[in-house]
């Protein structure tokens, strides 16, 4: 989500949005998620770091200003930043994208993602096909992403292996990211889903697009079958009190009333 209305638009249509944009870089403390997998975002916005001996993995980078936010909490983990040796992303929307020229630069990791989301965020932000694309928004600074992740994709560092499920609908290089984490003997199977929701700038119409309409519904298929024990989603509250298949299910849902009001 890139505008103030369209965030507007979520806390109407969906009460698990309880935070206005304004809230976004508020600092939240870095938290364990399960295992080696830790909460390293702002107030509303997750930033997801996968840890090993050989190296960490963050997913997405939340806002511009927010890059000195996310690295004051790896550090609060007693993480190095030189040690982040990748980053990855939900969507290059500018709320989950917009700080990782600058993490990168800072970390010096390989910036993966799908060739739609590397391109936009070449871009920075600003593509023409994002269905909430808007000519007179501010962008972010530009990524030198490797767009080379396709679904099914096995990222690999040391002994971490995360597998890409590639995700269209809410942009056209939506990215779900599963992996497991373990405590002692105990394992469960962590999935970064992302946004399902169906949101638009004034000039885009789902209904005039219907081969990415379906395969947003193929999205909903997907997500609602991934391994998925925890959910993080990438607005927190999002994904609270549900499973992946419950997550899918509201973004139908709100695909299906954003279809319905585009015919009035």
């Amino acid at each position: 989500m890139r505008r103030t209305l369209t965030a507007l638009a979520c806390l109407a249509a969906l009460p698990v949005f309880a935070q206005m944009p304004s809230a976004w870089s508020e600092p939240v403390a870095p938290h364990v998620i399960y295992g080696n997998t830790y909460q390293v975002g702002t107030k509303g916005l997750s930033a997801i770091l996968v840890t090993s001996p050989q190296g960490h993995i963050l997913i997405d980078g939340t806002l511009v200003k927010n890059a000195p936010l996310i690295e004051a909490n790896i550090r609060k983990l007693g993480f190095r930043l030189d040690d982040v040796k990748l980053i990855l992303n939900t969507h290059a929307h500018h709320d989950h994208a917009g700080a990782i020229a600058q993490l990168a630069k800072d970390t010096g990791a390989t910036v993966r993602a799908t060739a739609a989301s590397a391109n936009m965020m070449r871009l920075g932000g600003k593509d023409p096909e994002d269905p909430q694309y808007s000519p007179g928004e501010d962008g972010y600074p530009k990524v030198d992403a490797k767009g080379d992740i396709v679904d099914g994709s096995v990222v690999t560092l040391g002994p971490l292996k995360l597998t890409a499920h590639v995700t269209p609908g809410h942009t056209h290089g939506g990215t779900a990211w599963t992996w497991d984490a373990c405590e002692g003997q105990a394992c469960k199977h962590i999935a970064f889903v992302d946004s399902l929701y169906a949101f638009t700038s004034d000039g885009y119409r789902y209904s005039d697009h219907p081969a990415f309409v379906a395969e947003f519904r193929k999205t909903f298929d997907r997500v609602a079958s991934l391994p998925c024990d925890i959910l993080v989603t990438p607005h927190p509250e999002q994904g609270e009190g549900k499973t992946c298949k419950s997550y899918a299910e509201a973004g139908r849902k709100r695909l299906d009333e954003k279809l319905g009001e585009e015919k009035r």
